[in-house]
């Protein structure tokens, strides 16, 4: 990849798992998916598995935003984001600051309440203005957060829209728009996504099992992960981890359906590896998407082994996160930046029933007692596809190669 490179902070991240990367790293390393639970909507008596925030968290600072759950777990990331944010503005100013954030969910918290009441009387809620159910609502109160001056923008790429964001953000500051974004996404479990999900018939009554015979469909969940990417290290100490290419792609194969050959997914890891100046055989770790349906495992699943093969070692989190829609990227990178300063792989929670229609992948769990495997990690890709074959993979690496 052309340009300057690019650095991470450490991950900020709220998830069913907890609060920061320790309570994440401590279910993704045994394979921990206790935090995927059974929960009802609020529309009918349906059950489903989700992993939903259950944690305290605090209301947003400023009046301006209202208080939702949405908006409860963006403030606790940023929260962890705080210190690193300001080195930023110390060393470069508000101005040279920005903010790309991704997401699915665009107020459905108060829209939905706010246009039945419409519905029922003609008029909204009072308070209530369309950018509450905006793309960019998120972005500008991160904006406003941290008091920057640099520009905030939004990313709608489905699944794929925080790592779509992480992308754009580098981007932003190899063009001299920026010298740090903070950049990531955040999604909830809201009745609009879960609903929308079973209309698809592809939500899992149980804890998903993806590549497995015996899987399911998708287990959602909620997370709201944000790094600060720069032009030069914001770490004080400890492993640098810089963004070493990425691969992006949009193959349009189906509106919700992915190619089930995985050609678009392939040729996004391909870009990765091209642009990061890779062969397949220098990645350490790659952290699937995999959500647990027939179409989109038997992608991902063939489009790994035609670029890699059998063995390069793999997981999905999912099996322990949910699918947290617009932050799985951006949860699935935090989990490789893990990865990194740890030295160990995490182990993916599935039942090591091994699909046969699917070639076989180094998926990390089947063969270990649930527990991380420790070894040196250089080198990781995470993969991220959303609706309408929109396909990113990121490739991160720890110190110099």
């Amino acid at each position: 990849m052309s340009g300057s490179v690019i650095h991470f902070s450490r991950p900020a991240v709220v998830s069913a798992c907890g609060i920061g990367t320790d309570a994440l790293w401590r279910y993704v390393s045994s394979a921990d998916n206790s935090a995927i639970t059974s929960m009802r909507t609020k529309f009918g008596d349906k059950e489903f598995c989700a992993a939903t925030v259950s944690c305290p968290l605090a209301a947003p600072s400023s009046s301006r935003y209202p208080d939702t759950h949405l908006f409860r777990i963006v403030a606790a990331s940023l929260e962890q984001l705080g210190e690193t944010v300001s080195s930023a503005v110390t060393r470069y100013g508000a101005d040279r600051v920005g903010v790309c954030a991704g997401g699915c969910d665009n107020g459905s918290e108060l829209s939905i309440a706010a246009h039945r009441q419409y519905l029922g009387n003609g008029e909204f809620p009072p308070g209530y203005v369309l950018e509450m159910q905006g793309a960019g609502y998120v972005a500008s109160y991160i904006k406003d957060f941290f008091g920057l001056g640099g520009p905030a923008t939004a990313i709608a790429t489905a699944c794929s829209s925080s790592s779509t964001a992480i992308v754009r953000a580098a981007e932003m500051i190899r063009a001299g728009i920026c010298d740090a974004v903070i950049a990531g996404g955040a999604d909830i479990v809201s009745d609009l996504e879960l609903l929308g999900f079973d209309s698809m018939e592809c939500v899992s009554p149980v804890p998903s099992n993806p590549f497995s015979v015996n899987r399911s469909g998708i287990s959602l969940g909620e997370a709201a992960v944000f790094f600060v990417l720069s032009k030069e290290s914001l770490v004080p100490e400890g492993p640098e981890v810089t963004l070493a290419g990425y691969g992006e792609s949009s193959d349009a194969f189906h509106i919700t359906s992915p190619d089930t050959e995985g050609a678009g997914a392939a040729v996004a890891m391909c870009r990765a590896l091209e642009s990061a100046g890779f062969g397949p055989g220098q990645l350490d770790f790659i952290a699937l998407h995999g959500t647990g349906t027939e179409s989109g495992d038997a992608a991902e699943a063939r489009a790994v082994s035609a670029v890699f093969g059998p063995d390069t070692p793999c997981a999905s989190c999912k099996s322990v996160t949910g699918h947290t829609l617009g932050a799985a990227g951006a949860l699935s990178a935090a989990v490789c930046y893990e990865a990194l300063v740890r030295n160990a792989l995490p182990v993916q929670a599935w039942d090591g029933k091994r699909d046969p229609e699917l070639p076989p992948i180094g998926i990390t769990g089947a063969d270990t007692a649930g527990t991380a495997r420790e070894k040196p990690v250089r080198c990781c890709m995470s993969n991220s596809f959303g609706f309408g074959g929109v396909n990113v993979s990121l490739i991160m690496c720890k110190d110099k190669l």
